[in-house]
């Protein structure tokens, strides 16, 4: 069962940290020789390093690491740009890679694609796939880039919570944070101890005259939301067209079908249109309430 944060039980000055397969902080780690911002350019981490350069969450860390699959949004890209662009943030942002681009591996005909193995949840017949893209795309590759600052090489053990790294999980998605899969990394959640929701940092963006980033995903990601989708299709229509692309390829001769959106049905083939746009808001507007709905 993976171990879930508790954010009731902490005191903002008092380290805690529980282990299993490495642990979580509340708070800075005593005697960390490395602190580190896992940056995805979405709200929440953005935000985290934002606050950070204002000193409004310490120590600062001593860089942010950006994995990159290789498919993220044009969104994404633009505010990783603006956010490393010399004259934003204090602390340098390290650009790190997984073994390939994401969608290489999604489209790939090898043997065990064949069999069924898919790195990305998609939709199937019988219920979603095994979701093997967070690992191997995003903490792999910064776990490597951790291991050479620190000068360890590969299996050679590195002292217990050697490395703090902060996470941009905020309290509406409280179930995300836990503890870390390395006993040498301590994470560590700001948002969590400053009680700040993803609207909170949203409203502190906005306060401090920072534009507000899209969300960060994959373009083919399938827990986009429609709300998210119509912005992708409307906004970055080069993104949608990407995405529409994958969806087709996963069901090409040869391979199990797989969808994108969880309607089971082909995304350019989806319909996203708000309830408004489909005349529903309209009826609720002249309704008299009389069905009780």
């Amino acid at each position: 069962m993976t171990e879930v944060f508790n954010l009731l039980a902490q005191e903002p000055k008092k380290r805690v940290t529980r282990v299993r397969r490495g642990g979580w902080v509340w708070g800075a780690a005593e005697g960390a020789k490395l602190r580190v911002l896992s940056l995805g350019a979405g709200v929440q981490s953005t935000t985290i390093a934002l606050m950070a350069a204002h000193g409004e969450i310490g120590p600062m860390p001593d860089l942010a690491i950006f994995a990159d699959t290789g498919d993220e949004s044009e969104a994404t890209m633009e505010t990783l740009s603006w956010l490393a662009s010399g004259n934003v943030l204090p602390f340098p942002i390290v650009h790190v890679h997984g073994p390939g681009r994401l969608s290489d591996a999604i489209l790939s005909r090898s043997s065990e694609r064949a069999a069924g193995f898919q790195p990305v949840p998609f939709y199937t017949a019988r219920g979603v796939g095994k979701r093997q893209c967070t690992s191997h795309y995003k903490i792999e590759p910064i776990n490597r880039e951790l291991r050479k600052l620190l000068g360890y090489k590969p299996r050679k053990r590195i002292p217990a919570a050697s490395v703090e790294v902060w996470i941009g999980v905020s309290t509406d998605e409280v179930v995300r944070a836990g503890a870390a899969h390395e006993p040498w990394i301590v994470n560590r959640f700001p948002l969590l101890e400053t009680r700040m929701s993803r609207q909170d940092c949203e409203t502190w963006l906005v306060r401090n005259g920072y534009p507000v980033p899209h969300n960060s995903a994959c373009v083919y990601c399938p827990f986009i939301s429609d709300h998210d989708r119509r912005v992708q299709r409307d906004q970055a229509p080069r993104d949608f067209t990407r995405a529409c692309a994958i969806d087709r390829a996963l069901r090409e001769p040869g391979r199990k079908p797989e969808y994108v959106h969880p309607s089971r049905k082909p995304l350019e083939e989806v319909d996203l249109s708000t309830a408004e746009e489909r005349g529903q808001g309209n009826m609720l507007l002249l309704c008299e309430a009389g069905c009780g709905l």
